[in-house]
């Protein structure tokens, strides 16, 4: 579970990071909840996915990695597909997910966050993926400013 930006991390790229940077947090493995990783576990293994080889990972999972993306607003496509030609800043974001077991797609969807109230519009149930879209949201506002 991600809870602060971890910008001493020794990645090479850390903005290709699957929540476009490092995070420290707490372990959410049955029999490890709340335990903090030390720095060498979460740079192989908690920020990039498919941890097999991590003595904590259950072997009976649902998923082993999430990748977002920021899609097109539909207000955004409406006015031209999000151009840079528009006047109107979209007010929405959509951010898509997808859930990934041995690198195959095993859930997706959409989550959406209004820029203007701050606030999320539609979130996901599971609170890990919630807080993975948050700090994926982060990175990208970071990155946009």
């Amino acid at each position: 579970m991600p809870v602060e930006r971890l910008d001493n991390g020794s990645w090479p790229h850390p903005a290709r990071l699957p929540l476009g940077a490092g995070w420290r947090g707490y372990c959410t493995a049955p029999g490890h909840d709340q335990a903090l990783p030390q720095q060498h576990i979460l740079e192989a293994f908690c920020n990039l996915g498919y941890a097999t080889s991590c003595p904590w990972a259950p072997s009976e999972r649902i998923w082993d990695a999430v990748r977002f993306a920021v899609a097109v607003s539909p207000e955004a496509a409406k006015r031209g597909g999000g151009s840079a030609s528009t006047d109107v800043p979209a007010r929405t974001l959509h951010l898509r997910y997808v859930c990934e077991r041995g690198h195959l797609p095993v859930d997706h969807g959409d989550l959406e966050y209004d820029l203007s109230h701050a606030a999320w519009l539609r979130r996901h149930d599971d609170p890990r993926l919630q807080k993975m879209a948050e700090c994926f949201l982060d990175s990208y506002l970071n990155k946009k400013t």
